[in-house]
């Protein structure tokens, strides 16, 4: 399951998305959302595929991906040296795959900031430093103990070494290159600065509406990671409406979609993703690969043993599959046509998986 670690200064808004995050419904019962701790929760993945397909199908359930979001409090400026509750907060996030950083934007005299001043570029710098520090802490602990000459302790003491010396400089893990077998390494470590970032820019309803934009410097500041646009405030307000009204919402500030929505398929893009999809008369379901998958590997989403016995699968892009099922009654009558009319092909072991592909694997 993919799991997205919340950072940022207190008073940015980190509350108010988690908050959102957890009134996040779907009309489904196999991921509603459900609070793990306090602080984690899962998520269903929006996907506006599945409903379409389901009902073309008959289908008795529909089982959407899931997300992670664990909310950590707010870091202040020190976190790393045992500021605040720093470091146990900190541990807790050392094993999801991105963090999702959110930047207070929006100007508001009744929320104080903690530095008494709005600058999203500053509060970046300060909450990376943070990272950097707790990161340099786990790596010169592990260099007191890369002692020694045989080959597994030189090359950990380089690896530590090479990242100890550029995170002094303020250059985060993740803009480092290393071979295969010093990735392996790093890895090891899980440090902070090596996680995919994305930035949560939360400005106020004014700032969507004026269709607000971070300038150069803000920019330079994100390091050209992901970001996303929106206003915590209006999201929970977004999560708590009906159907309607959230239409009505979402067209008052001229969006297509919820920041959180954007923020989800953000975090797939920012991992480098993809959802695949089945579906029957049992169930239609998305499933989770990597961008460049050959579908064996994929496969093994549904099931670990399919990629070992893959022997070929049925594919067809979603969208042919429901403009053929418009003219047809349930997924078999649709199936059996889109091969009747050679839409649906036949791949092998060398197919590489494409987002919105609906598959068949036969083992």
């Amino acid at each position: 399951m993919l799991s997205i670690g919340i950072v940022g200064l207190p008073n940015v808004g980190k509350s108010t998305l988690f908050k959102a995050l957890t009134k996040k419904q779907i009309d489904i019962q196999n991921y509603p959302f459900t609070t793990i701790d306090p602080n984690v929760g899962v998520v269903g993945v929006p996907d506006e595929r599945l409903e379409l397909l389901a009902k073309m199908s008959g289908s008795a359930k529909i089982v959407p991906t899931a997300i992670e979001f664990i909310d950590i409090a707010g870091l202040v400026r020190g976190a790393a040296q045992g500021e605040g509750l720093g470091n146990k907060f900190l541990a807790n996030i050392r094993e999801v795959d991105a963090i999702a950083q959110v930047v207070r934007v929006f100007d508001d005299s009744n929320i104080t900031h903690v530095h008494n001043k709005i600058d999203p570029a500053n509060d970046i710098e300060v909450i990376n430093t943070e990272l950097i520090m707790a990161d340099l802490s786990t790596i010169e602990k592990r260099l007191e103990s890369a002692r020694g000459n045989d080959p597994a302790k030189v090359l950990e003491k380089s690896v530590l070494t090479k990242l100890k010396e550029n995170l002094d400089k303020g250059v985060l893990a993740i803009g480092l290159s290393f071979n295969e077998k010093e990735t392996e390494v790093v890895r090891e470590l899980h440090l902070l600065t090596n996680k995919k970032f994305i930035y949560v820019l939360n400005v106020s309803e004014k700032q969507i509406k004026d269709k607000w934009e971070p300038d150069e410097g803000l920019k330079k500041a994100m390091g050209g990671n992901d970001y996303v646009i929106l206003c915590t405030t209006f999201e929970l307000l977004l999560s708590d409406a009906s159907p309607d009204e959230q239409k009505e919402l979402l067209d008052d500030l001229g969006l297509k979609e919820g920041g959180l929505d954007s923020l989800i398929k953000k975090g797939y893009h920012t991992l480098g993703l993809l959802t695949f999809l089945t579906t029957g008369e049992d169930e239609t379901r998305a499933w989770t690969s990597h961008v460049g998958d050959p579908i064996p590997r994929a496969s093994r989403a549904i099931h670990t043993d399919f990629e070992e016995k893959f022997i070929r699968a049925d594919v067809i892009n979603w969208k042919e599959l429901l403009d053929i099922g418009a003219h047809s009654t349930g997924s078999g009558q649709a199936w059996g046509k889109a091969k009747e009319v050679g839409k649906i092909r036949t791949v092998g072991k060398d197919y590489i998986i494409q987002e919105g592909d609906v598959v068949e694997i036969k083992i």
